[in-house]
């Protein structure tokens, strides 16, 4: 089989959907498929068999294109359309793998091309447009939740979580058309332009002694970070060797949780860096005492919660929704999304060892039985015996 896969995203950059497309596209390739891969002209490329990656130009202006919504996403969006029309009329694909918004291009020319039509629903876009504060017009969220709809007819739907499973196939013509593959692979990345490391990585200033919390990911508002840093500085008070670590965000992001960890008298007392080597920040993370998911808002689970539950070390996660649907208080330290709720719960997970091991037994299992990379390769092939 032949797969076009269109990615309206700077592809490859570490967040969210980037890395879902990354391990999609390798499971569908190691599963047999051919794929040519359309995405924008920012990012890097990836080293995978079977895999042809093909960029629209680079505009200057849409530079440094955000996670979420965004006025570049649209722009950049149309010459995406244009050069996915070009290759339909040079290539003949069996099906087009659709993520996000694309999957309105992928809707556009399948009366013509006749493709089977994968819409991979990373999020509510509608819900999205409202998060992220990109309007508040109920007209123009009205319009995007109609075309969600409508994009519920594909040949095939993916959702990443349970909540948005159950908000789509209520919605679906044909219900088993549906796929929930969650986001639950985490292999070493193949990146082309990253060139083969010699000798020890630089390691991070973390004093000795110290028990690392940890937190890595996006800095957007909805991750809660300023509930982590309010929580940590209290928890510091109960365990004064604890140390913070935040690794990603922006420098205007990590500037400003910088003057809020130093205005918490923090500044002795955590790490605050942007994005980094993803070698330094396995090993760092690695060496964690507890590990961190403060999220105070939305619905998707983000994909670091299953590589935490594999990890082996405890996970401190807000009672919300987000994590709910796949974590319990079994499997780690659930607490309310307030500065007090972390505190008591990075408390707890830095001192009560009890608890620390049969958490972190009872999230390695639940990984094992419902997120492991078996688990998903199965789901993807049964993906593609219905695209056959």
């Amino acid at each position: 089989m032949r797969a076009l896969v269109i990615a309206p995203q700077p592809f490859f950059s570490p967040r969210g959907t980037p890395f879902s497309v990354y391990y999609r596209t390798l499971v569908t390739t190691e599963l047999g498929v051919d794929v040519d891969l359309l995405t924008y002209g920012e990012g890097q490329d990836v080293d995978l068999p079977r895999v042809q990656i093909i960029r629209i130009p680079v505009l200057p202006f849409t530079r440094g294109v955000q996670v979420g919504p965004s006025f570049k996403k649209l722009v950049l969006d149309i010459p995406l359309l244009l050069w996915t029309l070009g290759l339909l009329l040079t290539r003949r694909y069996d099906f087009v793998h659709a993520h996000e918004e694309a999957v309105f291009i992928g809707l556009l020319f399948r009366p013509i091309f006749r493709y089977r039509l994968v819409y991979d629903m990373h999020s509510s876009m509608p819900q999205q447009l409202a998060n992220f504060q990109f309007t508040q017009s109920r007209t123009l969220i009205g319009l995007f939740r109609w075309l969600e709809h409508r994009a519920l007819a594909a040949d095939a739907v993916i959702t990443i979580c349970p909540d948005l499973a159950e908000n789509a196939v209520q919605h679906m013509p044909d219900p088993s058309r549906h796929f929930l593959i969650e986001n639950s692979i985490f292999d070493p990345l193949r990146l082309k332009a990253a060139a083969t490391p010699t000798g020890e990585p630089a390691r991070l200033p973390i004093p000795e002694g110290r028990r690392i919390v940890a937190y890595a990911g996006t800095f957007e508002a909805y991750q809660g970070l300023d509930l982590l840093i309010r929580g940590f500085a209290r928890a510091l008070q109960a365990c004064s060797e604890a140390f913070l670590l935040m690794v990603g965000g922006t420098e205007a992001q990590v500037a400003r949780y910088r003057e809020m960890a130093h205005a918490h008298c923090l500044t002795e007392h955590c790490l605050i860096t942007g994005r980094m080597d993803p070698r330094v920040l396995k090993i760092e993370l690695e060496r964690a005492a507890v590990l961190t998911s403060p999220r105070s808002a939305g619905t998707n689970t983000p994909l670091k919660v299953y590589e935490q539950l594999a990890s082996g070390i405890p996970l401190v996660a807000t009672r919300i929704r987000s994590h709910t649907q796949v974590l319990n208080d079994e499997v780690c330290f659930l607490v309310e999304p307030t500065p007090d709720g972390l505190a008591e719960g990075l408390t707890r997970a830095l001192t009560d060892e009890k608890a620390r091991a049969a958490k972190t037994a009872a999230a390695r299992a639940l990984y094992e039985e419902k997120y492991s990379r078996s688990v998903y390769e199965q789901k993807m092939r049964r993906l593609l015996e219905v695209l056959r």
